[in-house]
């Protein structure tokens, strides 16, 4: 009985042992992911002791340029089939947030809203555009309605994408979200990361699973991979956030736009009709079939209420 006991914990060593080396995936520099996901028009900016990764496409001439700004977890990619048609016509601006994508963790560790919305007032000032229509999905969303309650002078539009920012209840959230808030499960995802987790989370944010291409999760997958970003993560989810904000929401009165998939189970589609009902003169347009990502998931149909 001993040795059957001793052979068994062998082999349950040997299979936890070929799990890690399987799901083994370290950190990447950004000079390693770069030449795969920052190819031109991509540029490196510096701001507030960030380089910052960044696309600015389209006329230069435009007065009002349009800034996309990425969800948690997600990147500058995230915008690919918008910013494509966009900037045919229009400016587009887009980045990646601190602690996401290229652009690495804060050093400061700081992750609280105000903190992010002095970095796009400084990303702003350093591409010299004074006012801007800010488009936003998830947290993206959050930062562009808060800069607009902030900040009012500095955005002429608004668009809302299955915005973050109320008090919710989600139906479901993506597993890599759930593990990144476990206490001390945090340093073990920056070192070992299945790419089945990453894989589960993105097709929990569609709203057809069967549209996320493993194109889409080998970005998703290499994003999250950059130096640092792991690592961020928790720190950003641990924030705070500044409640007073919300009750604000009813002072805006720059034109605005709500995209809401009604199949997203992270932001439940009733918070488009609260940012509906609270930001005066808003339009809500809804997709019955798509997600939380509904700009990523089939951008050709949800550009049109935008244009």
């Amino acid at each position: 009985m001993r040795r059957f006991v001793v052979r068994a914990l062998q082999l349950v060593v040997v299979l936890l042992c070929g799990a890690v080396v399987a799901t083994w995936a370290p950190d990447l520099t950004v000079a390693e992911l770069a030449p795969r996901w920052a190819p031109p028009p991509s540029t490196f900016r510096p701001v507030l002791d960030l380089s910052v990764h960044l696309r600015d496409e389209g006329p230069r001439d435009d007065t009002l340029p349009v800034l996309l700004l990425h969800g948690s977890a997600s990147s500058l990619h995230t915008w690919d089939g918008w910013a494509v048609s966009l900037a045919r016509a229009r400016r587009v601006i887009r980045i990646d947030l601190p602690a996401y994508g290229l652009t690495g963790p804060f050093p400061d560790g700081r992750y609280e809203v105000a903190h992010y919305l002095r970095f796009l007032q400084a990303t702003l000032d350093s591409l010299r555009v004074p006012r801007a229509i800010v488009v936003g999905n998830s947290f993206g969303g959050e930062l562009a309605w808060s800069l607009a309650v902030t900040a009012p002078a500095r955005v002429a539009g608004l668009v809302l994408v299955d915005a973050a920012g109320l008090p919710r209840t989600s139906i479901s959230v993506p597993i890599g979200f759930r593990l990144a808030r476990i206490p001390g499960f945090g340093p073990i995802l920056e070192r070992v990361l299945p790419r089945a987790i990453v894989a589960s989370s993105v097709r929990n944010t569609y709203g057809d699973p069967a549209r996320v291409a493993d194109t889409i999760v080998d970005r998703y997958y290499a994003m999250v991979r950059r130096a640092g970003n792991r690592a961020a993560i928790p720190l950003r989810f641990a924030a705070t956030t500044d409640s007073s904000l919300i009750s604000r929401l009813r002072t805006l009165t720059v034109p605005t736009l709500i995209v809401w998939g009604l199949r997203d189970r992270l932001i439940p589609p009733d918070h488009g009709e609260q940012f509906h009902a609270a930001i005066t003169g808003s339009t809500l347009v809804t997709f019955d079939d798509l997600g939380h990502v509904p700009m990523e998931e089939d951008p050709a149909r949800t550009l049109v209420p935008v244009r």
